[in-house]
């Protein structure tokens, strides 16, 4: 099982409002992501280095309570989907500090080559095939 991902909310990323700006949720998902990756023994830099890309084609966010300066926050990632062409995420960023769910969000991924034409990661990586699926057959 892959820990969450935690941090505290840095001043820059808070508003008028003294709130974490929501723009800033959809950088805390793409953290996680790359947090995931690390903790899962295949580092997102390594994927880069075998040229092979991971495009964001959809993400979405809802939030639920706000996050302010200094909150200490975790974010759960689960796949929710992957057919090794195609990775399905969904997040929940729940307070430290009080337990609340602040926001929960979904993205879906492709892999690509440098050029951007798909791959099906199954047959050209199948290491980094299986971190994906066994995560999936793990926590499904």
């Amino acid at each position: 099982m892959i820990t969450p991902y935690e941090r505290k909310v840095y001043y820059y990323e808070t508003d008028k409002m003294g709130i974490m700006h929501h723009s800033n949720y959809i950088r805390i998902f793409e953290e996680s992501r790359v947090d995931f990756l690390e903790k899962s023994g295949m580092p997102f830099s390594e994927i880069e280095a075998r040229g092979i890309l991971m495009p964001v084609l959809s993400v979405e966010c809802s939030y639920k309570r706000p996050l302010r300066f200094e909150d200490a926050f975790s974010v759960r990632l689960t796949i929710t989907k992957f057919n090794g062409v195609t990775l399905y995420v969904s997040y929940t960023v729940t307070s430290k500090l009080t337990g609340e769910i602040c926001a929960e969000g979904k993205s879906s991924h492709c892999f690509t080559d440098e050029n951007l034409t798909p791959i099906r990661i199954k047959k050209a990586h199948p290491d980094i095939f299986k971190i994906f699926y066994d995560y999936m057959k793990n926590n499904s």
